[in-house]
């Protein structure tokens, strides 16, 4: 059976979208790369197909943004290494929550931001893969997560009201949400900040902050799905 096989003639544009901007991302994918394994539902289409190579004889080493994406790399057969073991990742790819005009993004939709982005600044290029509804003129739609430890949850909470951020304590069900870190994630309205990078370095500087969801100038290759036009359109950026 086809990996894909389960979605049928049932499958959406938005699931065909993200199936082929995870089929045109492995054409960068050469035999014998480290690849960064992305996190979230585009990234697991990708993974999959990936696995799917590894089976056929395709020789790479990959390292998982999450426990969830090492779990399902580890069950495909992809052989993974830890980020210590390589000087740099060849390729990172990965999907992303909005992707502006400027090619920033917001990630940290399914809580892996921290491991994320630690790849992509460690990755010598990173290609991001969407679906159509990911493309923004401008960020903020999408609510920033922020990373932060638990001991100080209170306390930032309330410096982001001050802010207007209207932060919201994500949660599992009945419980606070944790990450891979053990640690909690703040989802922010940014939709009054249009300095993006100014707001990113103002958050990261308060004291129990890990690390935001903005993605600013880290994307090599953007990838996009787009099942209005058929075909997957690939855009080109040069990071300063």
């Amino acid at each position: 059976m086809d990996i894909f096989d389960c979605h049928s003639n049932a499958m959406t544009n938005t699931e065909l979208e993200k199936q082929n901007a995870a089929k045109a991302a492995l054409e960068y994918v050469k035999n014998g790369m480290v690849i960064g394994l992305g996190s979230g539902s585009t990234s697991e289409y990708m993974v999959r197909l990936l696995g799917k190579r590894v089976s056929h004889g395709l020789q790479v080493s990959g390292v998982a943004s999450s426990n969830r994406t090492a779990s399902l790399a580890k069950s495909l057969g992809i052989p993974l290494i830890n980020l210590g073991e390589v000087a740099a990742l060849d390729l990172y790819i990965d999907g992303a929550d909005e992707v502006d005009s400027d090619f920033n993004m917001i990630k940290g939709g399914g809580g892996a931001l921290l491991r994320e982005k630690i790849l992509a600044h460690n990755s010598k290029r990173n290609i991001i893969i969407i679906d159509s509804s990911k493309k923004v003129q401008k960020l903020g739609v999408f609510k920033l997560p922020v990373e932060i430890i638990p001991f100080s949850h209170k306390s930032i909470s309330e410096q982001f009201r001050k802010m207007g951020l209207n932060p919201v304590l994500r949660e599992n069900g009945n419980q606070i949400y944790s990450t891979d870190e053990n640690n909690f994630i703040l989802d922010t309205d940014i939709r009054k900040y249009p300095e993006h990078d100014l707001l990113n370095k103002t958050l990261l500087a308060i004291p129990g902050v890990v690390e935001t969801g903005l993605f600013i100038n880290y994307v090599d290759v953007l990838i996009m799905g787009n099942q209005a036009l058929e075909k997957t359109e690939i855009f080109h950026h040069q990071r300063s």
